[in-house]
């Protein structure tokens, strides 16, 4: 007992760290102001190979009328510049990811509550600090959509409703989509459907909402307990853990749905909740694993050794398998059913470039690698490696958002150069910032969390 070790530790975010993180921005707006200028006057747009634009045309041929609509619909309306939509999509896509890293940093804090778990005390408060990305995600995820959402999101053009032009039912609609205005209501109500999408932007308000006050309720417990030696706060964040886990799995669910895949509006998965929380899952566990190990290297975090390292490395580990198990159900399902409606999901993204080297590049990323590499006990352990495994995978799922996103919006035309690259770049720099700045900003640990004694006694 009595570990005269645990001395409360504080993390300095240094000028150093801040000139590191200052160059990755600046480097991010170099390649983001010289991929737009390449992308305005047409360059490095990857578009279809011959044999694959036929192999796509002829199966999207074989879709229903209703089905094939969307393409006439798409016709009608204001065309935007292809730059312009590139722009919008890799500003949506780079959004939907970090908002995942921001999420999960707390549904880690509240998974470890809530299982009463102590081997984790040690660490809690660097997926805490990755909570404080929340606020940000919110307006960004707000403003980007009111921006965006005609060109992302096909169901926002108000001419695909309503099957007749005049109230008498004389004029049939040219650009009426009977699928898509059957799902009318799950974006509308209790509005008319193509006005403006009451329904959809309350779930994004209510999900942001609940996600930072669940958040910052955590949070308040996790610093009384600093000042304060007792065991109510640690009860009570338990408490409020379970409360969150329930609504987290309605809310990324639904999430995943709204900002993702209503962007192929035609097409839907009923696995595509859990595919969604799985790449934000891994993801978000690489970069935990991936900020402990800087400040071990750095120095700090005496209470984590190798043991807590081992746990890491194994989430990691397993749930690179569980993405994979979850990317290959997903896919074997439609596969297998061949339905041209769901497969033409597939098919696009397996046959036209970039998407398809991307497609398959995806499993060596996500699956092969990490699997492969952090196989062996001694992997999880060292630095070295975890140092190697988790870029790999944070890469690797910004790919497969890549490729979530893009080419229901980008169609044959989506490119991925410096535009998509710089804008990356970006989002990262900011997301450290705001993690490291708040991490410095509270203890390191809390030296009165009730299970740190079986955490410093943790051995696997």
């Amino acid at each position: 007992m009595g570990h005269l070790t645990i001395v409360e530790e504080k993390f300095i975010f240094t000028p150093e760290a801040k000139k590191k993180i200052l160059i990755l921005l600046g480097v991010g707006v170099f390649l983001f102001v010289v991929g737009l200028w390449l992308a305005t006057r047409g360059g490095h747009q990857d578009h279809a190979e011959g044999h694959s634009q036929v192999a796509t045309q002829q199966l999207v041929a074989s879709i229903d009328v209703a089905a094939a609509s969307d393409t006439h619909a798409e016709g009608e309306h204001h065309e935007t510049a292809g730059w312009l939509k590139r722009l919008y999509t890799t500003l949506w896509m780079n959004n939907i990811y970090f908002v995942g890293l921001g999420i999960i940093g707390l549904f880690f804090v509240a998974i470890q509550y809530a299982a009463q778990a102590g081997w984790s005390s040690g660490l809690k408060r660097i997926p805490l600090a990755m909570g404080h990305w929340l606020p940000f995600a919110f307006g960004l995820t707000l403003v980007l959509w009111f921006v965006t959402n005609h060109d992302i999101f096909h169901w926002t053009h108000s001419s695909l409703y309503g099957e007749y032009v005049d109230e008498a039912k004389t004029q049939p609609n040219p650009d009426y989509d009977h699928i898509i205005d059957g799902k009318a209501p799950y974006f509308f109500w209790p509005g008319e459907a193509g006005g403006f999408p009451i329904f959809y932007i309350a779930r994004m308000v209510i999900f942001f909402g609940m996600w930072y006050w669940f958040f910052t309720m955590i949070k308040k417990n996790m610093m009384a307990e600093d000042l304060e030696a007792d065991t109510k706060y640690w009860f009570k964040n338990r408490s409020i853990s379970a409360w969150f886990l329930v609504f987290f799995a309605v809310s990324s669910s639904v999430a995943a749905w709204d900002w993702v895949m209503s962007i192929d509006t035609h097409w839907f998965s009923t696995m595509f909740g859990w595919y969604v929380f799985a790449s934000w899952w891994v993801t978000a566990l690489a970069m935990i694993t991936l900020i402990v190990v800087y400040l071990k290297d750095a120095g700090y975090l005496k209470v984590v050794n190798a043991n807590h390292l081992h746990d890491l490395g194994k989430f990691v580990f397993a749930f690179s398998i569980f993405w994979t198990y979850i990317w290959f159900s997903q896919f074997l399902l439609i596969y297998y059913a061949n339905i041209p409606e769901e497969t033409v999901y597939f098919i696009e993204r397996m046959t036209t470039s970039p998407y398809s080297w991307i497609f398959f590049t995806n499993l060596i990323l996500n699956f092969v690698l990490p699997f492969l590499l952090l196989m062996t006990r001694d992997a999880k352990r060292h630095l070295s490696m975890l140092k190697v495994v988790c870029p790999i995978v944070i890469v690797g799922h910004w790919f497969d958002f890549y490729n979530m996103v893009t080419p229901g919006v980008m169609k044959n035309d989506g490119g991925l150069g410096l535009l998509e690259i710089g804008t990356a770049f970006i989002f990262l720099a900011a997301f450290l910032w705001i993690t490291l700045n708040s991490l410095s900003k509270m203890p390191l640990f809390g030296k009165n969390h009730p299970l740190l004694e079986e955490s410093l006694h943790h051995h696997i």
